[in-house]
């Protein structure tokens, strides 16, 4: 059996302990990306979800494996948000209209929920600020700095790298370590 030797990189985590990994890992480019950009924080993240009533999701999906179709579903279930559909390519998602585009809607969104790679969240960001919504909600596992910066610098909040589905039902007891409904009912009077 043979060996081979990986190029590795040892990384400082936050905590301070180092560690090593393989220099193409996931991990190790996700550790020394330099990501410098910060966005609200969850008090603030809190205060977005209860000003909003009308969301639009960019990218959504009517492919119920997707990651979007999900985020959508549980919006309409668990939430007295107005949810919009936007996708070029579809008709109809969950039931309801999808729209071509955020000009087409018939409301300007409190927050617009993007399902799209980072490369493409520049052009998001021309788009929410032609319509004149003030809120970018990026997905999870999605990031884009400059576009973060640049849609700051245009008067945008801008939170990116999160899901909105774990971030509602984390504030309003409805998550689980896993991100799944605990199932748990509770007398507490849930925030909006």
């Amino acid at each position: 059996m043979s060996v081979s030797t990986r190029d590795t990189v040892t990384s400082q985590l936050a905590n301070g302990l180092t560690c090593e990994l393989p220099a193409d890992s996931p991990l190790a480019k996700l550790l020394t990306s330099k990501r410098t950009w910060v966005g609200p924080a969850a008090k603030e993240r809190l205060a977005i979800l209860r000003r909003a009533k009308s969301i639009a999701i960019v990218g959504a999906s009517p492919n119920s494996t997707r990651s979007s179709y999900f985020v959508g579903t549980y919006l309409l279930q668990s939430s007295d948000y107005r949810v919009y559909f936007v996708n070029p390519m579809a008709d109809e998602i969950l039931g309801r209209k999808a729209y071509k585009c955020l000009a087409d809607l018939p409301e300007v969104p409190d927050i617009v929920d993007v399902f799209r790679k980072g490369s493409d969240i520049p052009a998001v960001i021309d788009e929410v600020l032609a319509i004149g919504a003030k809120t970018v909600w990026v997905q999870l596992g999605i990031w884009n700095q400059d576009a973060a910066i640049y849609g700051e610098s245009k008067g945008l909040t801008v939170v990116m790298d999160r899901c909105i589905k774990i971030e509602h039902a984390r504030f309003h007891g409805g998550l689980h370590l896993l991100g799944f409904d605990t199932g748990v009912i509770t007398s507490r009077k849930t925030l909006r």
